[in-house]
């Protein structure tokens, strides 16, 4: 009986304490709807409108009016920052759990704009800008995302943010403590009973469960009133009063800033500031007014007066509302959703109320007990959640971030202009670009569960497309954040080569022998590509995993036939020729009928051709361990014939099944063709043959003999001594013809008696 009711007491502090945190996370977590920035001597006012577009007018001169939507089916704006010369709108698929935001650069005069998408990724919750840099919070994994940093924030899980180019805080949990990160800022307060933040250039301010306001950094003089909202803004700071919703104005340094006079009796769902200026989205009739600035009109700024457009939206819509929409708000948004009203009916917030209901009620040392150790408990599972969650997010990541300053834009992808280069070379139309979402879902966010495998340009990944197809997909992994700057650099430079190495490849190449590029997506950061699908795998998992059952002689020689006939396709008949640099049997794919098809075209290069002067091509070596051509690594010169010494390595593990690099009885590291080609040339191959299969029969043998001189002369170690891959080829369909002769012969004798 104890034992229940210490459970049902468990449980009850266990779900008050879970709708105080939601709670918390309610009143605290918002898109912005209003955005303010500069250009020159201009100041750029842009909000969400109740048709969902971005309106934005400038002042002193006007000069900047546009309006900007997102042109994303079933897709509406939910949020909106914005910074020197740019402004962003994040748009959020009400379908899916994924945010695309996008952003615009203009000129002094706003005739010049370019759009670029610098994120499309798992959903954002909170957004916040300065005038360079831009950073959210995703909703589930609550992962910190930043563009165009300054620096990276040293804490990746913030639950609410406060950004300037100056200063960047955070509270770690709600209600919690506050982190900034900032040389030189003193006084940082100290407590975990915060529960909203925000800051502007050298200072910040945060209010307390109890909605009283702490501040830190430049010297401040605020009132000693209750808030429910802050905007702090150069020098000086505005707050939303707890008590009617009406605001109030602050100098820092003693200047008499203070709030128009014709706005004094005006209630704000919310207030916005940056620099000078303040504008905030009126209770009553959701305009927006803005002050600050000695140059407006009585005052005040009332930005898209006259507009027909100009009811500003107070906040995002939502999909549900703990406290209702607020009042009027419901025909601002459309698809059921709403704009949630902060307040309970009775003007009370949650954080208030469970304070109140905390002094009015007596406790027992047993309740006590009771709740410290249900909050511990409750704590540490949304711990050990919330683990889980990030670690599950951060494998299954959809998109990263690019810097907004780069030239690329979402209308004209630089990978574009690639592409038109290589026309004269083939066909860049056969590749089709396919969108970030598609890819997302059909790899459920490129989660692990559909990774076929990792390799040197990223993971790969098994998927069934919209339209049926069943394809492969290759995705540039991300630089590890833990990582030196020097080595991201590096690795982006080398996913970026790769990337580039393969579609230049591709995009020319057609034979049935190579595997199929169908096609990309390319952005500031993501490098993916679409592949026919493989059904079979790699011949290296047939050779050297021990789940696969080992493939007979026969096959062998069908496969590397087929290999044989790919790499001459590049080798001989493509102008100019595409050396492999990287055959290996990882990168020879088997499809559902047992065909052989080289892939991987990541180091790839283009060699001299017949009119050129030079006969190789000068380049530091690169390839796999164990199948690079010594000749090319020493000299660093690159020929045809360096794909040929790869092809014989790759023989000889078709001869012995050992990797190219393999260990030997005593456990030391053996290379395969130091070990097996001293006894192909004493004719002795039979003693280093795969011993996972039978031994070859009589008429194999003498395929099996080909196939080891073969690959010798493949190994030879002056390049112009080896064989092409035409010769190559010729040899390997005399090798197979011989094989193929068995099996008639025998059931030959077998009907003669």
């Amino acid at each position: 009986m104890a034992l229940s009711i210490s459970i049902s007491r468990f449980s009850f502090y266990f779900v008050s304490l879970v709708l105080l945190l939601s709670s918390f996370s309610f009143v605290c977590f918002s898109l912005s709807t209003v955005s303010i920035s500069h250009i020159s001597n201009q100041t750029l006012v842009c909000a969400l409108t109740n048709q969902s577009y971005i309106q934005c007018s400038s002042f002193p001169l006007n000069s900047i009016r546009f309006s900007l939507t997102g042109n994303l089916r079933n897709s509406r704006f939910s949020g909106l920052v914005s910074g020197n010369g740019f402004v962003c709108g994040l748009i959020s698929a009400h379908d899916s759990n994924i945010s695309t935001l996008i952003c615009w650069r203009f000129s002094v005069n706003g005739a010049n704009m370019s759009r670029k998408r610098i994120y499309q990724g798992p959903e954002l919750e909170q957004l916040e800008a300065g005038n360079s840099r831009i950073c959210g919070i995703e909703t589930v994994s609550r992962r910190l995302r930043c563009w165009q940093p300054v620096y990276m924030p040293r804490l990746a899980n913030y639950n609410s943010i406060a950004v300037s180019d100056n200063l960047f805080c955070g509270l770690l949990q709600l209600p919690g403590r506050i982190s900034c990160e900032q040389e030189g800022i003193s006084k940082v307060p100290s407590g975990d009973h915060y529960i909203a933040i925000a800051a502007g250039s050298r200072q910040a301010c945060a209010i307390t469960v109890n909605n009283d306001m702490e501040c830190w950094g430049q010297p401040q003089f605020p009132p000693r009133e209750k808030f429910s909202a802050l905007a702090i803004g150069e020098n000086r700071s505005c707050g939303v009063r707890w008590s009617n919703g009406t605001v109030v104005c602050w100098s820092n340094n003693n200047n008499n800033f203070n709030l128009p006079q014709t706005l004094e009796d005006i209630h704000f769902t919310s207030i916005y500031a940056k620099g000078d200026i303040f504008c905030g989205v009126a209770t009553k009739n959701y305009t927006l007014y803005c002050w600050g600035n000695e140059n407006f009109k009585s005052g005040i700024f009332v930005p898209f007066e006259g507009r027909i457009s100009k009811l500003v939206m107070p906040g995002p819509c939502r999909k549900e509302c703990p406290y209702g929409p607020l009042l009027g708000s419901q025909s601002l948004c459309s698809n059921d959703l709403m704009i949630c009203d902060l307040k309970r009916k009775d003007g009370v917030f949650p954080d208030t109320r469970a304070q109140q209901h905390s002094k009015n009620k007596t406790w027992s040392t047993r309740n006590i007990v009771f709740v410290i150790v249900g909050c511990v408990g409750t704590l540490s599972s949304l711990l050990v959640i919330s683990f889980l969650v990030y670690k599950s997010n951060y494998r299954c990541r959809v998109h990263d971030s690019g810097r907004l300053d780069d030239n690329r834009t979402i209308d004209i992808p630089k990978l574009e202009k690639r592409l038109s280069s290589l026309a004269s070379l083939g066909n860049p139309g056969q590749l089709m670009e396919f969108s970030i979402i598609e890819l997302s879902q059909a790899t459920n966010g490129f989660c692990v569960r559909f990774q076929l495998g990792i390799g040197s340009f990223g993971s790969v990944y098994q998927a069934v497309l919209s339209d049926g197809r069943h394809v492969a997909i290759k995705r540039a992994e991300l630089t590890n954040p833990a990582s030196s700057r020097t080595t991201m650099k590096n690795r982006r430079a080398d996913n970026d080569s790769a990337f580039v190495n393969e579609l230049e490849s591709m995009s020319r190449l057609n034979h049935k022998n190579l595997v199929r590029l169908l096609g990309f997506y390319e952005d500031t950061e993501e490098r993916i590509l679409v592949y026919e699908y493989m059904e079979n795998g790699s011949l290296s998992d047939h050779l050297h995993n021990p789940r696969f059952d080992p493939i007979t002689w026969q096959t062998r020689l069908n496969i590397a036939l087929d290999a044989a006939r790919g790499i001459q396709y590049l080798h001989e008949f493509v102008v100019p020729p595409v050396i492999h640099r990287d055959i290996k049997s990882s990168n020879i794919l088997l499809d559902a009928m047992w065909t052989a098809k080289v892939s991987d075209f990541g180091l790839s290069q283009m060699g001299p051709t017949e009119e050129d002067d030079v006969s190789h091509l000068s380049l530091h070596a690169a390839g796999t361990l164990g199948y690079i051509d010594p000749e090319y690594y020493k000299l660093h010169q690159l020929t045809t014939k360096s794909d040929v010494y790869s092809f014989g390595v790759v023989l000889l593990e078709l001869l012995s099944g050992y990797k190219a690099i393999h260990k030997n009885e005593e456990g030391n590291y053996r290379n395969v063709v130091e070990y097996v080609v001293p006894y192909i040339f004493m004719d002795e191959v039979y003693r280093v043959l795969d011993p996972r299969i039978s031994p070859p029969t009589p008429f194999e043998i003498e395929s099996v003999a080909h196939l080891g001189h073969l690959a010798a002369d493949c190994l030879t170690p002056c390049g112009r001594k080896r064989p092409s891959m035409g010769d190559v080829v010729s040899r390997l369909e005399t090798a197979l013809a011989a094989c193929l002769v068995a099996p008639t012969e025998k059931v030959t004798r077998s009907n003669s008696y």
